[in-house]
């Protein structure tokens, strides 16, 4: 028998100094069973980072055609695709010609930089391409703040970002591996 999502209930509050962007965001989360807590916050942050009033979660991990975030434009263009992981350079290539801008968060230590060793010469090409990665020390720290339902504070002011939920707190460095052009 099957594994259903768990449901996640997240108030985020989003600070971005760098944006000048103030909202609360309401969101239901589903967390897939092979989504582990680390994904799901980085999953979390990679909103905060891109928050915007069109900025939506996806089925994620459930399908294989969408990204983990998107936003659509009011005519239905794909304007922001946000992908979380490592992905092949086939669906970067893919999702760089379905977006106008395409993000990818990476984590997962040495794991990660083996991969962008792998692929950066190959993602030269893209333009609307972006690559930022969280080092494994964030990420885990992330992981530790995940609950059923958080009210999450996240605050970004010259690119550094600061994660609270409660009295934890969370700091982090991603670290831009490609910039868009």
């Amino acid at each position: 028998m099957a594994q259903n999502a768990t449901i996640y209930k997240v108030e985020l509050s989003v600070s971005d100094m760098d944006r000048h962007y103030y909202e609360t965001h309401k969101l239901t989360v589903a967390k897939h069973p092979s989504e582990t807590d680390e994904r799901l916050m980085v999953r979390l942050v990679a909103f905060a980072l891109n928050a915007h009033e069109h900025l939506e979660l996806t089925k994620g991990l459930s399908t294989d055609d969408e990204p983990d975030i998107w936003q659509k434009s009011l005519s239905g263009e794909l304007d922001v695709w946000v992908a979380l992981g490592l992905p092949s350079e086939k669906v970067m290539r893919q999702s760089c010609g379905k977006a106008g801008q395409v993000i990818v968060y990476s984590y997962g230590g040495r794991t990660a930089e083996v991969w962008w060793d792998k692929i950066r010469n190959s993602t030269t090409r893209f333009g609307n391409l972006e690559v930022v990665n969280f080092s494994e020390a964030d990420t885990d720290a992330l992981a530790k703040l995940a609950s059923r339902a958080m009210k999450l504070q996240v605050n970004i002011q010259d690119g550094e970002v600061m994660v609270s939920v409660d009295e934890s707190v969370v700091y982090l460095n991603p670290e831009t591996w490609k910039a868009a052009a």
